[in-house]
């Protein structure tokens, strides 16, 4: 819509909103499901060293809850590019989005309702601490700091829905 000056300057309406659809944040488990495109950034304090991995995460239906099976290559400075794998179940929960090992024991809990939840896993002698955003859903992101005798390092996450086939 074209609106000359005039009637520009007599609008008192304020500052253009944003979508429903900017504003959107994930409700439920379902939200999830379908195919991400994802860029992870993995800075290791302990060897001094950043790695990148590109790849895809499919969240498909599966009894009670969905299926993360992560693919990725991982290109580590000075080494051929290795391919990994992940997977996790995911089910719904009181609180958000209970995290599964494969094997089904629990990993962390991913509170929904606010755009920036936090979790934690510990897995004795490390720490697992996580933050979501989800502030510009349908893209969203993960950061996990862990930290350990062994360990040191931040993972970074961005994921985007890839269109439907």
């Amino acid at each position: 819509m074209i609106r000359d000056e005039a009637a520009m300057e007599h609008d008192v309406s304020g500052p253009p909103q944003k979508s429903d659809a900017a504003l959107r944040r994930p409700e439920s488990l379902q939200d999830f499901a379908g195919v991400w495109r994802l860029e992870r950034r993995i800075e290791d304090q302990r060897a001094g060293q950043v790695a990148h991995a590109t790849g895809q995460a499919m969240l498909s239906a599966e009894g009670a809850g969905l299926i993360y099976e992560e693919t990725v290559l991982l290109h580590l400075p000075g080494q051929a590019p290795l391919e990994g794998r992940r997977r996790y179940l995911w089910r719904a929960a009181a609180r958000g989005i209970a995290v599964l090992f494969d094997d089904g024991r629990d990993f962390h809990v991913i509170p929904l309702g606010n755009g920036a939840p936090e979790a934690a896993h510990w897995c004795d002698p490390d720490q697992y601490d996580v933050r979501y955003d989800f502030s510009a859903w349908p893209q969203w992101s993960s950061v996990w700091d862990v930290c350990g005798p062994r360990k040191d390092y931040r993972m970074e996450t961005g994921y985007e829905r890839l269109p439907e086939a």
